[in-house]
């Protein structure tokens, strides 16, 4: 990077598309040869995959320290259900990495928080989102860095229906968040979330989805993810009164001192 004509010093994002899992894999080699999960680490974390991040701890420090380099920043693609797998050494990361490696934003991605959906979705959940949130909010602080979380968070997916939209809209209002980066599920090739958009089953499971591809469906999934802008509002009332939801809760009143996740005009799709 030196060699390369107006660098600054800067590395912009750190660790490609998952930032913690350099380094990390199965510590059972005859385990592995039969092992018949299809994820090492979903529904759980397995207890043969490798979570240490004492090397990657190592290497951040390193990337620090090496001539010429400025700041080495993460954004995103933490995968904090591997760290919190970690005793030994994922705490340690994750202040790590806080206090050295967040250029004033992180994005993550928990996409949903309803727990039928993220079960879908293969994702950890929301406690361990809101575990993780706590301890950027608490090691930002010790930092002495205004810091903020970008999250980021999807509609219309397989297994996704009104009432898990209203779930997510409500836990959003309840925390004061007005998300600017969400979208729409958009069907991609060789994925599992496009086998059930097609075909309406869980390949793994057999059973049936709900799968919302009706257009109007799926514009009040969507209006239920930003219902302070004007041209959601009146549709996701409508969303709310067809899932019998009562009306949407009050935002908080704004947090004295510096907020922990971005503020609704951060960020633009």
């Amino acid at each position: 990077l030196k060699e390369v004509p107006g660098w600054t010093g800067v590395v912009s994002d750190l660790g490609g598309a998952t930032a913690n899992l350099w380094h990390m894999t199965c510590t059972d080699e005859e385990w592995h040869k039969v092992c018949r999960r299809a994820s090492c680490v979903y529904p759980t974390v397995c207890e043969k995959f490798g979570t240490d991040h004492g090397p990657l701890i190592q290497l951040l420090r390193k990337a620090r320290e090496l001539p010429g380099v400025k700041r080495a920043f993460v954004a995103s693609g933490i995968r904090y259900d591997v760290a919190f797998a970690d005793e030994e050494h994922g705490d340690e990361y994750i202040r790590e990495l806080v206090a050295n490696h967040v250029g004033g934003h992180l994005k993550i991605a928990p996409e949903h928080v309803s727990p039928g959906v993220v079960r879908v979705m293969k994702k950890p959940g929301k406690e361990q989102f809101v575990r993780f949130k706590e301890l950027f909010e608490k090691y930002s602080e010790e930092a002495g860095k205004e810091q903020y979380l970008v999250p980021y968070f999807i509609s219309g997916h397989p297994g996704c229906e009104v009432k898990d939209m209203v779930e997510l809209s409500d836990y959003l209002a309840e925390n004061g968040w007005r998300p600017q980066q969400v979208q729409d599920f958009t069907p991609t090739p060789m994925t599992l979330a496009t086998d059930m958009y097609y075909s309406g089953y869980h390949p793994n499971t057999g059973k049936p989805v709900h799968v919302p591809n009706n257009p109007d469906e799926k514009a009040m999934q969507r209006a239920l993810l930003q219902p302070h802008l004007p041209e959601f509002r009146a549709l996701a009332a409508k969303a709310r009164r067809e899932a019998g939801a009562p009306p949407p809760p009050k935002r908080p009143p704004p947090r004295r001192g510096p907020a922990r996740v971005a503020p609704s005009d951060a960020f633009e799709d």
